[in-house]
């Protein structure tokens, strides 16, 4: 499926929210020489020089993993630039923003999924009953949300009351959707012979709107205190929103109010973009963490190091991403200098130190 990347998102990477852009993330992923060593699912990169980034190896998936792993590999990255004499970028905290999006765009932070077990999903759960791939009714093969996230969880919201009275009628139970299986259903269907070349697109706005959708829709007389859906949903994947949105269907009080596809794009930019890139670390363990090994020069003014008392709130992992390079380069001299080895940090040790710098 090719990628038109459209991502327009508002994400909390300052005092307030900036713009994020796919389009303009893809422009600085080739502008900064990112694809002189790496590639993203098979595009332009020097082969075997550096990780395909759409070539997942672990389940490090979430914006806190990414942080880790470019921290862990920048000695190694700025050695490689260096040598081919290119200039390290001092990244913005809005260029940052656009990587992640980016990333998110070429669907980096999905799981994988696989297209054998998708036929099997589409014919086990009943789907082919109404929608056969070539069908009168509402075939597989024209929905346009196989091409947008936003719009999957828009289509899945709205259809449970047209599926609620298909399984009276015919008589048969709710099919219940784990992530896993609305991913391989997703991967089967975007790979069929008449899809495989839609163009995929996702954009949100600000968000502005979403809070008050949210209390309009319904949504807020049940979703609140830690039921609240920007607790329940900011750790998700929009594949993982759609599957829990689609499951809680039958479950619900009252019918679902239908929600346009713009409106779920409001309600999605204020209660799931604005947590997904946040860290959900410990702030206590990341305290630990910062007090050996980022105190010795963070709180000690002589060091030339930034201090946490000067730094900005809503810290996260596209923050952390920007200050990696921005003061990443000075921060490895000075360890070398004073014969000391680069911190190496799991993804768990990225959330944790972002939850502590985010609370100071």
């Amino acid at each position: 499926m090719k990628c038109i990347l459209l991502i327009s998102a508002l994400l909390p990477v300052a005092a307030g929210a900036i713009e994020a852009d796919a389009k303009r993330g893809a422009d600085l992923f080739t502008r900064y020489h990112c694809t002189y060593c790496h590639s993203v699912a098979g595009g332009p990169g020097k082969p075997g020089a550096a990780p395909d980034l759409g070539q997942r190896l672990d389940r490090a998936y979430s914006p806190a993993g990414i942080a880790s792993r470019m921290w862990n590999h920048a000695p190694k990255m700025w050695a490689a630039m260096k040598q081919s004499d290119i200039d390290i970028p001092a990244m913005s905290e809005a260029d940052a923003s656009d990587l992640f999006a980016f990333f998110y765009s070429t669907r980096y932070f999905e799981r994988r999924g696989d297209a054998a077990r998708g036929k099997a999903v589409f014919y086990d759960k009943n789907c082919v009953l109404c929608h056969a791939l070539n069908g009168p009714q509402k075939p597989a093969r024209e929905w346009k949300s196989l091409a947008d996230p936003i719009d999957l969880v828009s289509a899945m919201w709205n259809h449970a009351g047209e599926m609620q009275t298909a399984t009276k009628a015919e008589q048969f139970r709710w099919p219940q959707l784990s992530a896993a299986q609305l991913t391989d259903l997703l991967v089967y269907l975007q790979n069929l012979p008449e899809t495989r070349h839609m163009q995929f697109g996702f954009n949100l706005p600000n968000g502005d709107r979403g809070k008050a959708l949210m209390e309009e829709k319904g949504c807020t007389s049940c979703h609140k205190g830690a039921m609240a859906l920007e607790t329940l949903m900011g750790n998700l994947t929009l594949t993982e929103v759609a599957a829990g949105m689609w499951n809680h269907a039958p479950k619900m009080r009252q019918k679902a109010k239908p929600v346009t596809s713009a409106e779920m794009r409001e309600i999605l930019a204020y209660g799931w973009a604005q947590q997904f890139f946040r860290s959900n670390g410990n702030a206590v363990k990341g305290g630990k963490l910062f007090d050996v090994q980022c105190a010795a020069c963070h709180n000690n003014p002589g060091s030339g190091a930034p201090s946490l008392a000067a730094g900005k709130r809503d810290f996260s992992s596209i923050t952390m991403v920007a200050a990696l390079w921005r003061h990443g380069p000075r921060m490895l001299s000075k360890l070398e200098a004073d014969h000391k080895a680069w911190p190496e940090l799991k993804p768990t040790d990225m959330a944790n130190l972002i939850a502590y710098i985010d609370r100071q």
